[in-house]
């Protein structure tokens, strides 16, 4: 075997376009083959790499969801890995691969999936990762979404929560503080809110974030109920109001009941705690996972 031919980045990528396998590989099935374009695709297939690309357009709908906070507790990521069949994300080098991308967003405090497929580990880009990796498990991988809460040097804290139960779900969320906390323990709170927006799936921080089109739309749809059909005008928008205000009261994070403790809402334990420690605290932002669901 010769090692003398020069191997162009234009014979790399066409190689790689061709076989869907990562631009290493492709450069040394070339080196392998001595420049041979058929030869080294031969060599990708027999080594397992170059089916990669067909496995890529398989449906993916399992896979994990995985969250880490920073060590000093002011920003988290999230994000959602998908296969094929559950027995893969139950696959240690699968639970590796996910941890070790959900650091990197964290390092790289990574806005979105596409951002983060971008990114390089271990020599490579993350999309060049990922294609090793979907060679090496028979089964399509996806990086579906990712997201990162940042307290962007203001105080406070993130709170992270992934379901034990096979990490299906999780979420990430951001609370502010008035006053800087000095090493005030408030990461079981912070994970218990969290653990709250998994169980309750709020909408919305409070109803300040509601738009006013989905408010009107609620109103729209209660007014026009059956049972209100007879009802003196100011008696109806007095009952829609208040049906509406339930609604959106059951979507706000801030108005729900604690999970942990239903005799207080969200808004109350925040009070108490914060009074305990002598600092206002607020929910800002946070971000829910659930793994499969569709993105509103």
């Amino acid at each position: 075997m010769s090692t003398m031919v020069e191997i162009s980045a234009t014979m790399v990528k066409e190689l790689r376009e061709r076989s869907g396998a990562a631009m290493m590989d492709c450069k040394k099935a070339l080196v392998e083959t001595s420049g041979d374009f058929e030869k080294a695709f031969e060599w990708l297939r027999q080594k397992g790499v170059a089916v990669a690309q067909k496995k890529s357009a398989r449906s993916a709908s399992e896979g994990l969801v995985v969250a880490k906070i920073a060590d000093n507790g002011k920003t988290g990521s999230i994000a959602e890995i998908n296969c094929e069949t559950d027995f893969v994300a139950r696959n240690d080098e699968f639970v590796q691969m996910t941890k070790e991308l959900v650091d990197l967003a964290l390092a790289e405090k990574v806005a979105n999936a596409e951002d983060l497929l971008s990114k390089s580990i271990k020599g490579a880009k993350v999309s060049e990762f990922i294609t090793e990796r979907i060679a090496k498990t028979g089964e399509n991988i996806i990086v579906r979404r990712v997201s990162t809460v940042d307290l962007g040097g203001k105080h406070g804290i993130v709170g992270l929560y992934v379901h034990a139960l096979g990490g299906k779900m999780g979420a990430l969320v951001a609370i502010e503080s008035n006053k800087d906390l000095n090493g005030t323990s408030l990461g079981d709170m912070a994970k218990d809110l969290a653990m709250h927006i998994v169980s309750a799936k709020p909408q919305f921080v409070s109803r300040n974030e509601i738009p006013a089109d989905v408010i009107e739309n609620e109103k729209r749809i209660e007014a026009g109920k059956a049972d209100l059909a007879e009802k003196k005008p100011e008696m109806r928008e007095k009952i829609v109001q208040g049906r509406v205000d339930k609604l959106l009261a059951e979507r706000c994070l801030l108005d729900q009941p604690f999970v942990k403790d239903p005799s207080q809402t969200i808004a109350q334990m925040l009070a108490k705690k914060g009074s305990e420690i002598g600092a206002e605290l607020k929910p800002t932002s946070f971000v829910m996972f659930i793994l499969g669901e569709s993105e509103a």
